[in-house]
């Protein structure tokens, strides 16, 4: 079977135009639209990668404001459409005013039936080349999952996920250590996913953010009149998650005297909700998490030293985005596809010199910082492309190494230099070689080096 001709809209009203632009192109499937409502209408059945149109449409055919209707609709509806203009003689204002609404090109009347082919070929071949970008764009973060729902390619990420994989079937306790923003629960949330007790709750509770009168109520439970305003017995979340995991973020906030009853949890496997006297048998795991240096509040007597080794069973600390060279711009594309159809679809990625600000900042903030930036960005962003002006970012000096030793430090430079490059990608070994001024040999013999992924 032959393959299907791609589709080329014809937004005129011209009668004589039609026919000659459907004679023209008999490599296209011409579709002829000679007003807005059979145009949007044929935009919406036919979902063409190329509409030409004439700005001059009944029922305003001397003047604009019909074709700028349908160039306005055409992208809000489908945006990555390339749309190409009719400009007359001393319309070449209205052409540019086109131009910056969104539309691809202009020709000049009276026809050049081969200019304007010239124009619609390029316009089809720039619209598979964006097409595919995206494709290869939404692969690559597919690609990049691991653990469920964490996107990196950085190793020293996809060593906590591995990691993490490996204990999630054991009953041992696992400690999250690691700077707020770094994906704690994200990552407590894969190691339930991965357990046999995926299918049972998962419960997260941030102990910082509770008074520390209500903690012991919010993680134990109360029994009906145990104090003024108890007007119901009610499960506290030890007990909302058993047979599941329960996720105690910034555990270091837990007050001494709750850290005993917490304790004794995890000896015995039992709970007394306040106020009550009976004991209840639960089986939850606990997952905890702080960005507090606990062996230190321990020293200070300010942590209990037995409840952090009934905790600490397995400790994972987990790096900062910093860290993770080339994952700022991998989760900076997956919230920007995330973002742009929630918020603004006209928006289609970021340009170089966002890509640039993103690959250099170092993120204090950590994938939080990332997201909300790239969120702002997409609300802001004017065109296609997402500018460094949009993600309002001051760029920081790169810090002095602290390696001295000279072949260490050009090898941890040329690691650094590389995933960025594989980032900025998308993976591809060609664009990555010629980003460097290197040759593809040279490149696999340094990823080879270096152990470094495509």
């Amino acid at each position: 079977m032959a393959d299907k001709k791609p589709t080329l809209l014809v937004i005129e009203d011209d009668e004589g135009l039609q026919a000659q632009l459907k004679w023209a192109y008999d490599d296209f499937e011409v579709v002829i639209a000679g007003d807005r409502d059979s145009a949007i209408a044929a935009l919406r059945s036919e979902a063409p990668a190329v509409v030409t149109l004439d700005l001059g449409l009944p029922p305003d055919p001397d003047g604009t404001t019909e074709g700028f209707a349908v160039l306005d609709t055409i992208m809000e509806l489908k945006p990555d459409t390339k749309v190409i203009v009719a400009s007359g003689h001393g319309a070449r204002e209205s052409a540019l005013r086109a131009i910056e609404r969104g539309a691809y090109d202009f020709y000049q009347k009276p026809l050049d039936i081969e200019a304007l082919g010239l124009i619609v070929r390029r316009a089809f071949n720039l619209h598979a080349i964006e097409s595919e970008n995206r494709r290869l764009v939404a692969h690559a973060s597919e690609d990049k999952t691991v653990l469920g729902r964490l996107i990196t390619g950085a190793p020293e990420m996809v060593k906590v996920a591995r990691t993490i994989e490996r204990v999630a079937c054991t009953s041992v306790s696992v400690m999250l250590l690691g700077a707020s923003g770094t994906g704690k629960e994200l990552l407590a949330q894969g190691l339930h996913d991965s357990s046999d007790r995926g299918d049972g709750p998962f419960v997260a509770i941030n102990c910082a953010a509770i008074p520390e009168n209500l903690l012991e109520s919010e993680l134990f439970g109360h029994e009906k009149g145990a104090f003024t305003g108890a007007v119901k017995t009610t499960e506290g979340k030890i007990e909302s998650a058993h047979g599941g995991t329960l996720f105690l973020d910034e555990v270091g906030d837990i007050p001494l005297p709750l850290q005993v009853k917490l304790l004794r949890f995890l000896q015995e496997r039992t709970i007394e909700r306040i106020g009550g006297r009976k004991s209840i048998a639960v089986d939850t795991r606990i997952v905890c998490a702080t960005h507090q240096d606990l062996e230190k509040m321990i020293g200070e007597g300010t942590f209990r030293e037995d409840l952090f080794y009934r905790l600490a069973e397995i400790v994972v600390r987990i790096p900062t985005l910093a860290e993770r060279h080339g994952d700022a711009v991998l989760l900076a594309k997956a919230f920007l596809k995330r973002f742009s159809a929630e918020m603004n679809p006209a928006v289609t990625g970021f340009g170089p010199d966002a890509l640039a600000v993103i690959d250099s900042h170092d993120w204090p903030g950590n994938v939080r910082e990332l997201e909300n930036r790239v969120k702002r960005a997409v609300i802001m962003a004017e065109g296609k492309l997402v500018s460094a002006d949009d993600l309002d970012l001051g760029q920081n000096d790169e810090e002095p190494s602290d390696v001295l030793n000279l072949k260490a430090a050009r090898e941890q430079s040329d690691r650094r230099v590389i995933r960025h490059a594989l980032a900025r990608s998308e993976g591809n070994i060609s664009s990555t070689a010629k980003m460097l001024g290197i040759s593809r040999p040279t490149l696999y013999d340094l990823l080879k080096q270096y152990d470094l992924h495509a």
